[in-house]
């Protein structure tokens, strides 16, 4: 750009208006196809060769070389020596910040996932619009076996959210439709629904045809190729997670029927072969009574076959020294599904920390939540309920931060931006703060 180039003038009235916008706003593929080659490479060197890689990637693109990645951690009390030795205009804007942001984030958590808002004694005013997106893509598989229950656990939340278009896809090889899928859809609020599967319908749902319209997010589960391809389009379109095969976690004191145990861990392994099944007891003996359960009940398993070589492949049996160890292997596992089948599961619920469901006593199995009993079963699986959560009314509306500065307000905020601003670099941020400054004409930034 050179000094004299100016921005790109558009008119609404241009016929070629929206293309045009459109490729304004829209970023190089293949720049971001190299870009991705690049980091892939970088992630996987890092995680074969971890510090060794940080070390090398340090010093080729940093500049910075060092013995150790130990050498290379600021420790807490360099940080604080930083804090104390800035210039004192400096340290204050950096402190009123830090309270400011924290005041803020504090009442919002208070608040909730709602519209509101507050005024400052200045008339500043400050909150969040809470609204629902305008349009949602669910998924469904339809493959090895129809899923009404995924229709409903996907489409109610964005219909409650207030979500204004629900697209589903579902495949449905060689024209089979299942009717309770479709019904489920109907009851679901679902707003228009294409029998199309796998990548193709994540593909449809994130970029749009002449058909099928642009979605806003993606949710539901689905196989690898469905998996990768919500991976692919994340940026473009929101998505829930990347969901992985299912798994369950029962910890269990002895007291809950055996039976019953087995038939919880076959209700995961049945769904494929990759599924994961895990009982955690203190109890050798009882563990024993569950094997010989599984034993005796896998050959009535209509998908006997699929179980069994999930359990042989994934599956575990774990003989603890105690419940509290099993509630910290749980943790370490933080799976998707997790039950606590014991006389006082309350006892054990607050040493959980990482799970996609908690399932209480022994009635409680993971199908009924699975089916009917209310939250959602689109949970996080492979480990990232240590981060993540599940399917909720939240995924289907997005917060917009409102910020109302009053006159006075500006003259409290805009001297804090602006040695910020200037701190980072960015003169253009700090005139813009400052042009809002009432001062005198020998300070006014517009004389100067």
């Amino acid at each position: 750009m050179t000094m004299h180039a100016q921005p790109l003038r558009l008119s609404t009235a241009d016929t070629d208006f929206s293309a045009r916008l459109d490729a304004r706003m829209r970023w190089s593929a293949a720049q971001d196809a190299d870009i991705e080659r690049r980091v892939l490479a970088i992630l996987a060197d890092v995680q074969a060769r971890g510090d060794a890689a940080l070390l090398d990637y340090t010093a080729r693109f940093d500049g910075l070389q060092a013995a150790s990645v130990a050498a290379l951690e600021l420790a807490p009390s360099e940080l604080k020596a930083a804090f104390d030795g800035l210039p004192p205009q400096q340290r204050s804007a950096l402190q009123t910040a830090a309270e400011r942001i924290r005041r803020y984030h504090a009442w919002q958590l208070d608040q909730g996932p709602k519209t509101a808002s507050y005024q400052e004694a200045d008339g500043t005013v400050l909150g969040q619009k809470v609204a629902p997106l305008v349009r949602a893509g669910i998924y469904v598989p339809g493959g090895k076996a129809a899923y009404p229950s995924t229709v409903l656990m996907n489409a109610i939340p964005a219909q409650v959210a207030g979500v204004g278009e629900i697209i589903m896809m579902v495949p449905t090889p060689h024209g089979a439709k299942n009717p309770l899928v479709l019904a489920a859809a109907h009851l679901g609020g679902v707003t228009r629904a294409f029998t199309v599967g796998g990548a193709q319908a994540v593909g449809a749902l994130a970029y749009g045809t002449a058909t099928v319209p642009v979605v806003d997010k993606i949710t539901g589960p689905g196989n690898a190729y469905v998996a990768s391809a919500k991976k692919h389009v994340f940026g473009r379109v929101g998505i829930d997670m990347i969901a992985g095969p299912s798994e369950i976690l029962v910890l269990a004191d002895g007291s809950t029927p055996a039976d019953w145990v087995a038939a919880d861990l076959f209700s995961q392994a049945e769904h494929d072969e990759l599924a994961q099944a895990i009982l955690l007891s203190p109890d050798a003996a009882y563990i024993d009574r569950v094997q010989e359960a599984m034993k005796r009940l896998l050959p009535h398993m209509p998908r006997a076959e699929i179980i069994a070589k999930s359990l042989a492949g994934r599956g575990a049996l774990i003989h603890t020294r105690s419940m509290e160890e099993a509630c910290a292997i749980a943790n370490r596992i933080a799976p998707e599904h997790l039950e606590i089948s014991s006389r006082n599961p309350r006892q054990w619920e607050p040493l959980l920390a990482h799970a996609g469901a908690i399932f209480l006593g022994a009635y409680a199995t993971e199908s009924l939540g699975d089916y009917c009993a209310g939250p959602n079963h689109v949970l996080p699986t492979s480990g990232t309920a240590r981060f993540s959560s599940p399917l909720s009314v939240y995924d289907f509306q997005k917060r917009t931060s409102v910020i109302e500065v009053s006159q006075a307000g500006a003259q409290t905020l805009g001297p804090v931006a602006s040695v910020l601003a200037h701190g980072e670099g960015l003169v253009a941020h700090a005139r813009a703060a400052e042009l809002r400054l009432e001062a005198g004409p020998a300070k006014n930034p517009v004389d100067a």
